[in-house]
């Protein structure tokens, strides 16, 4: 979201500086839609792997499984018919070189505080690598430092208030391709597994999620006293993956609801996960984050020229008339779904019906709900309602 936005500002002919930590890598399956590669021009050097279909795991074992093939048209027109996967340790300083190349003053140093001058301005603070003090005087600062943001206790009122998940995940080397599949089929090179298991996430799911020539073994909960680290060790067991070489280990909070208010009404605006727009249920954020950024570039941008701090507001406005509906669906399904690994088993035999499939890629690819086949969302209902009280058919 940072760089995103420092790009998209320094390339408008505004002075950006971009202060970020050295050797972060954000936890992260890495899975982006077209719709991201497309809007934000995004190289294909950076995808280290393809996606046609996804497995959905239950807790008793059955796998359905979801080509992406069936979402993949949209109004009769053939798209992309593969999600990309990024590795967030390249994928992240590519959107820094690329603010750079655009203008931005790169920092590599860590926030401290937001002070104020004489004339009210802000005057950000941050310390370089070697302990080096750093000021910046700021018409505008946008805080996208995480769930947990600095900029966002400090600045904006009701922050503290924030509520996340905990995500951790460890990124191992693939099987090589000369000796087959995992064991019991449990990995390709292609497809994204998810695992809807109360033992392995009491409130989440878990994943294996293909980087090419490494590969994304993670889970997320909100349960304090859940061993995330030991989830993850028996989902390697389970899958034959264990013995596979572990090249590092990552943990970060992630909000699944956007904050209430983004900006202070004055100089101060959240963006990315410091604004909480990673989506329920599925945990995307990547997609959400460099979307929240174009917002709230316009949004400076007004401010800007007319000098009017209402205009801040507007960010958080229209990514929530935009996406709004899109979380609020998916909260509800992570409430209800989430809740019993009785109603997970019956939301992975869901996942087995076309039209399910169909509208769920679609949707996905797009970052919108689909208006297609409303006649398919009809049969989606009540096979739904035939799930939920126990009479439905797979």
């Amino acid at each position: 979201a940072g760089a995103t936005a420092a790009a998209d500002l320094a390339a408008r002919g505004r002075s950006v500086a971009l202060v970020d930590r050295a050797g972060r890598i954000k936890p992260c399956g890495g899975a982006i839609p077209p719709r991201l590669v497309r809007d934000f021009a995004i190289p294909d050097e950076l995808l280290c792997a393809r996606i046609d279909a996804a497995r959905m795991v239950s807790p008793k074992g059955e796998a359905v499984d979801m080509p992406i093939a069936a979402g993949a048209n949209k109004g009769g027109q053939p798209h992309q018919c593969y999600v990309g996967i990024v590795d967030r340790e390249h994928f992240d300083e590519w959107l820094r070189r690329r603010a750079a190349d655009q203008g931005a003053r790169r920092i590599t140093g860590t926030f401290t505080q937001i002070a104020r001058d004489l004339d009210g301005i802000a005057v950000v603070h941050a310390k370089s690598e070697d302990g080096t003090a750093i000021s910046l005087r700021a018409r505008t600062v946008i805080g996208a430092d995480g769930a947990n943001s600095a900029v966002g206790r400090q600045a904006i009122p009701g922050f503290k208030t924030a509520k996340f998940v905990f995500a951790y995940h460890e990124i191992v080397e693939a099987p090589h391709p000369a000796a087959g599949a995992a064991a019991n089929d449990s990995y390709a090179p292609t497809r994204c597994d998810i695992y809807y298991d109360g033992s392995l996430s009491p409130d989440f799911y878990s994943w294996v999620f293909p980087h090419g020539r490494t590969m994304s073994i993670g889970t997320g909960s909100a349960h304090k006293g859940f061993s995330l680290r030991g989830a993850i060790g028996e989902l390697r067991r389970r899958t034959g993956l264990a013995e596979l070489k572990t090249l590092r280990r990552e943990g970060a909070p992630i909000p699944l609801k956007p904050m209430k208010r983004w900006d202070n009404g004055r100089d101060a605006l959240l963006i990315g996960d410091a604004a909480g727009v990673v989506a329920p249920a599925s945990g995307e954020g990547i997609y959400y984050a460099m979307a929240s950024a174009r917002y709230a570039v316009d949004a400076v941008e007004a401010l800007l020229a007319t000098g009017d701090v209402k205009a801040l507001r507007t960010a958080r406005k229209r990514f929530m008339k935009k996406h709004g509906t899109v979380f609020l669906v998916l909260g509800i399904m992570q409430y209800f779904w989430y809740g019993s690994d009785k109603r997970r088993e019956k939301f992975v035999a869901i996942c087995r019906d076309k039209d399910v499939q169909e509208l769920t890629w679609a949707s996905y690819m797009n970052k919108e709900l689909t208006r297609r086949k409303p006649v398919a969302h009809v049969r989606i209902f009540f096979k739904d309602l035939g799930q939920l009280v126990g009479i439905g058919a797979h």
